[in-house]
């Protein structure tokens, strides 16, 4: 086969490239006398959000007097499966994200209502003195309020575009997607069972991904060297993200706490934290 001589450096440096790739992925066996040593590198952090500081920021404002707040089930009823995943596309954990932002307000007394199964055991011993701390009249907390709600909705390609160009087996492209997820929450009044107020929010989650390709024969084999990058917003991050703004404007909006400041929602209906 003719190989003009440029097209000799390109096809060269491209398996330069590519050996050097492959060297890359090697097995880093690091064996000590126990065994193999696992790979550590990232330290653990704590679970924020960009709107966890909307949360922290009320704990500042004034008032003694809190609410005994529970929280029930947030269910995932948007009915999407992945397939590939090979499980469900949302978090089932909302539940959890709701009690986990109400914490983080600190203005809310928290009771448990979600989870009673170690507590009716409990109640048990008690009841049959297997314990030495006996059942007393009122020892459990009355709640105020419960919030309950679901992950609404699972929207794909709201947007989706993408460009790419490839001359001669050489080339490369870009391509980005938008998905939304939403969160309807309701307070309900724990003695009068009414509903004292609703929250329903979306937010948008952006996924982009940068490829180049060179493609290449050699005596009639083909030679593919592939990079790329690939960079989203975690979709679960994003359910975080909306169940925490959920709960600051129910702290905000019925419970009367001043708003954070750059946290107040836009004229379009979106919350959006100060991005300075």
């Amino acid at each position: 086969m003719d190989i003009s001589f440029p097209d000799l450096g390109r096809t060269a440096a491209a398996l330069a490239i590519a050996a050097s790739l492959g060297a890359c992925t090697g097995f880093p066996a690091r064996e000590t006398a126990a065994g193999i040593r696992t790979a550590s590198q990232f330290p653990v952090t704590s679970n924020e959000t960009p709107y966890s500081a909307c949360l922290r920021a009320l704990a500042a404002a004034p008032g003694v007097n809190l609410p005994a707040i529970a929280v029930g089930e947030v269910a995932d009823k948007t009915g999407q499966f992945s397939v590939q995943d090979h499980g469900y596309a949302l978090s089932q954990g909302a539940t959890e994200m709701v009690i986990s932002a109400f914490h983080k307000t600190g203005k809310v007394r928290l009771v448990e209502r979600a989870d009673l199964r170690v507590a009716n055991q409990e109640l048990t011993f008690r009841k049959n003195t297997l314990v030495s701390d006996p059942l007393k009249p009122g020892a459990l907390r009355q709640i105020d309020f419960y919030v309950v709600g679901a992950l609404t909705e699972l929207n794909y390609n709201i947007l989706s575009q993408g460009a790419g160009l490839w001359i001669k087996g050489i080339g490369g492209g870009a391509k980005a997607a938008v998905v939304n997820v939403a969160l309807d929450l309701r307070m309900v009044n724990a003695r009068t069972l009414e509903v004292a107020h609703v929250v329903t929010l979306q937010k948008q989650i952006v996924g982009r991904e940068v490829e180049a390709n060179v493609f290449r024969f050699f005596s009639g084999t083909l030679v593919e060297l592939d990079a790329g990058k690939i960079r989203n917003e975690p979709l679960q991050l994003g359910v975080r993200s909306v169940a925490e703004m959920a709960v600051h404007e129910i702290m905000t909006d019925y419970l009367g706490l001043p708003p954070s400041e750059g946290c107040r929602r836009t004229d379009g209906g979106a919350a959006a934290p100060n991005s300075k």
